[in-house]
């Protein structure tokens, strides 16, 4: 599975072109590791460098935490049996990254 839709590359994309760090926006896609407690909410990708997207990144250690990451290295991940980092298919953002972060924040693990 990819990790996002073009559609969602676009939006994201769109996202990052327009933001230089005071945009608030929506997350646009959840990725999660099956097999322990990681979980990515990506709302921009980097217009000079679309390999890096931008979002709350939490590694399922208590300490989520904004900023970016590299979308091959997402990519590369390898889990038992073969598995690897998968995309929400029925997410949908109800509120603001920042918002997202204030509440991971205090329950020190994403709930999206």
């Amino acid at each position: 599975m990819k990790l996002f839709t073009e559609q969602q590359e676009r939006r994201l994309l769109a996202q990052g072109r327009a933001n230089a760090g005071r945009e608030d926006f929506k997350p646009v896609v959840k990725l999660f590791c099956p097999w322990n407690g990681a979980t990515w909410l990506l709302s921009e990708l980097d217009p000079d460098d679309t390999d890096i997207a931008f979002g709350l990144c939490d590694l399922g250690m208590g300490f989520p935490e904004l900023g970016n990451v590299r979308l091959s290295e997402l990519a590369a991940v390898r889990g038992p049996g073969g598995l690897r980092i998968e995309r929400d298919l029925y997410f949908r953002a109800d509120k603001t990254i920042s918002a997202y972060a204030e509440e991971a924040s205090r329950e020190q693990r994403i709930n999206a």
